[in-house]
């Protein structure tokens, strides 16, 4: 159990919010971990209006959410003047009405901004550095170790709420689900192929699987499943990477009938429409994973730098390490020039994927 004086929750247990902002600014997979948050507030106060406020990047992930009111999506290009109109704007309701309850589960200044702005009678967190209590009136800590049920703490502690383990939340629309197929098609996947959506990008090197242990990996698990096609997926300015996977694993002799590489970068939710279609999701420790996840998608993920604490502790969620004594660092650099990843063989990983698709 956290410390008591951890806490600073007095007062909050006759709370009962009509309006709620949640503050989750970056990255995108963080905002779409701040959606069973979401559930756990509308939950317990069901006739609250939820407004979340999150960085222009990160908006999609919102969309179509039966539970958000309304999303602020901070464009970042904003000079100062225009900045602070709109943190003005969002702190006293955007002329819906002020907020009885402002959560920040990251404590930014942008945020800060918003609170500083705000006469919302609830400012609540996670435990602030002293210098920053006096732009919150109450505080919580947080639980894990699933990053979600992290987040998720401050409310637990706060409001009495029980953490039922719910998955993060993305809603598709019935025309993202038909645009989806239709891209599959487009691309040759038919009903009696085995669907696999691979992410090996990451901007973080203690998190990047080489390109060549993907490319041996998709390779070797085609020619024990030929019905196996893979789906390479892709960010801003992550072409040239996919490209080199793309090379190696036709190199390492898979058919380039079995791989595909989408000649544009899929949106947020077409990548999740995509997912959806998926028999697995591939991948390094990052938002794809999640977005997987929130499809009700199985996903198996090789681990680096980071701990098990962003996999979902649930039936078909799984992640594949070396085991190393460093292992987890979450550092960005590494003087053992990576070897978690680097050592991870993909014949090491095949059991694993194979044991998946079966399941």
């Amino acid at each position: 159990m956290p410390s008591p004086t951890s806490y600073r929750i007095d007062g909050l247990s006759g709370l009962n919010p009509k309006r709620i902002l949640c503050c989750q600014l970056r990255q995108i997979g963080d905002v779409l971990l701040l959606t069973p948050s979401i559930h756990l507030l509308k939950s317990r106060f069901p006739d609250a209006e939820i407004d979340v406020l999150t960085e222009k990047k990160c908006a999609p992930v919102l969309e179509n959410n039966p539970e958000v009111a309304h999303v602020w999506a901070l464009d970042r290009k904003l000079g100062l003047a225009d900045s602070l109109k709109f943190y003005r704007h969002v702190g006293t309701g955007g002329g819906r009405g002020r907020y009885d309850l402002i959560v920040d589960f990251q404590q930014l200044p942008r945020i800060r901004w918003v609170l500083m702005l705000s006469d919302a009678r609830v400012k609540l967190s996670y435990p602030p550095a002293w210098y920053n209590r006096p732009f919150y009136t109450h505080w919580a800590p947080v639980s894990g170790p699933y990053a979600a049920k992290c987040k998720a703490g401050v409310l637990m502690h706060a409001f009495g709420i029980a953490w039922n383990n719910d998955p993060p939340r993305l809603y598709l629309t019935d025309a993202e689900k038909t645009e989806a197929a239709g891209l599959l098609h487009g691309w040759g996947i038919l009903p009696e192929h085995t669907l696999v959506t691979v992410d090996a990008t990451h901007r973080r090197g203690t998190r990047l699987w080489p390109a060549a242990h993907y490319g041996r990996l998709m390779a070797l698990a085609a020619s024990v499943r030929p019905d196996l096609r893979f789906l390479l997926l892709f960010g801003p300015g992550e072409e040239q990477l996919v490209a080199e996977v793309r090379q190696l694993a036709l190199a390492s002799g898979l058919d380039a009938g079995s791989l595909i590489l989408p000649e544009q970068m899929l949106s947020l939710r077409q990548m999740a429409a995509v997912q959806s279609c998926a028999h697995l999701h591939l991948g390094n420790c990052s938002s794809p994973r999640h977005f997987a996840v929130a499809v009700d998608t199985p996903t198996l993920t090789v681990r680096g730098s980071t701990s098990n604490a962003w996999t979902f502790p649930g039936p078909g969620h799984e992640d594949i390490s070396l085991g190393l004594p460093c292992q987890p660092c979450n550092e960005t650099g590494c003087h053992l020039n990576i070897k978690c990843l680097t050592d991870l063989a993909p014949e090491a990983v095949l059991p694993r994927l194979l044991a998946m698709l079966e399941q």
